[in-house]
């Protein structure tokens, strides 16, 4: 493995993004695309809800420590974006994957090599494209004594349906498993996991207690903090796993691991600060969300994943009300937007 050069004490941030609106883009994971593939690889992963610098806002706004904005990008910029700012660093996937992986359409392969990005910083979040700050965080939310604030929670895998991600999971597990033993990484630090901050969730903890092995973690589906040295560690000890993972042009459930392995190491190390699983909230988008709309309006939440649901029959509808909302909470341009676009 190359040497990478941790950066510490400061905070980054990491979005992905992906214009499904391109057409050299379709076009190209075109080639790689198969049959079996089309619901995992389905169009509305990718589809355009036009919403992409809310996150920027939010971010400025409700988290104005943060050090620097890592975007990255297959090639494609939104027309918006102010590419000046000093904060942004834009990273095309050719600037830190290895060549042999390229061109990737798989988003485990973006997220697996993370830590070949230069300068980023030891202390960095990951965020997904759907992911919203609503309302003020701070430093401490994310990282603490100089620990990823996490939830030690466990949850058992339930796999429901063909080629389902909680295969992935699986697949992630058994490398846990592997390297950790449960009762003893929670005898080392028993707070992590029976913490009165994880409230009802608890039962789940104990409710599992009579299982020898991890039988799996909650998983938020919100901003994850990581370590860039717990990249560098997996990487070494994991090389050939993470290597066939990254081999696939497209995600293949049934054989990959993704970015949750990093985090579910830094559970089983017990390298986390424990934190409330409720200070952000997961919804799926459907063609009633009044709830959602209402949610985002009072600022119930710090933070809204806005999970595109596969079954909206009106798109532009939804959009729009979704759009609206977050307008309403963020409705002035930031510093990463050009001050000369609508």
């Amino acid at each position: 493995m190359e040497e990478v050069i941790l950066v510490k004490d400061k905070i980054d941030i990491v979005i992905p993004w992906v214009d499904g609106n391109d057409i050299k883009w379709q076009n190209e994971k075109n080639k790689y695309k198969q049959k079996k593939d089309e619901k995992l690889n389905n169009s509305s992963r990718f589809r355009d809800w036009d919403n992409l610098q809310y996150i920027f806002r939010g971010i400025e706004k409700f988290m104005p420590w943060v050090n620097n904005i890592f975007f990255i990008t297959w090639g494609h910029l939104p027309k918006w974006l102010n590419v000046d700012n000093p904060k942004l660093k834009i990273i095309n996937h050719k600037d830190y994957i290895p060549s042999k992986y390229l061109p990737t359409f798989n988003s485990h392969t973006i997220e697996l090599n993370l830590y070949r990005i230069k300068d980023l910083s030891e202390k960095f979040i990951y965020f997904n494209d759907d992911t919203f700050v609503i309302d003020y965080m701070s430093e401490s939310a994310f990282f603490k004594n100089g620990l990823p604030c996490d939830c030690g929670i466990l949850n058992p895998i339930i796999p429901v349906g063909y080629d389902n991600f909680s295969n992935v999971s699986v697949n992630n597990l058994t490398i846990i498993n592997e390297e950790f033993n449960k009762r003893t990484s929670i005898k080392k630090s028993i707070f992590n996991w029976y913490n009165i901050k994880y409230g009802s969730n608890l039962i789940r903890n104990f409710s599992l207690i009579p299982w020898g092995k991890f039988p799996g973690f909650y998983n938020g589906h919100l901003p994850n903090s990581f370590l860039k040295s717990t990249f560098c560690e997996v990487w070494q000890k994991y090389e050939e796993t993470l290597d066939n993972t990254c081999s696939c042009h497209l995600r293949d459930n049934f054989t990959n691991v993704n970015q949750w392995l990093m985090r579910y190491w830094q559970l089983g190390k017990n390298q986390f600060y424990p934190r409330n699983p409720n200070f952000g909230k997961f919804y799926e988008i459907t063609d009633n969300n009044d709830n959602i709309i209402n949610d985002i309006k009072s600022q119930k939440f710090k933070i809204v994943c806005l999970n595109d649901g596969i079954n909206i029959n009106n798109f532009e509808k939804t959009k729009y009300e979704i759009n609206e909302a977050l307008s309403f909470v963020l409705p002035n341009k930031c510093s990463f937007e050009k001050s000369d676009t609508i």
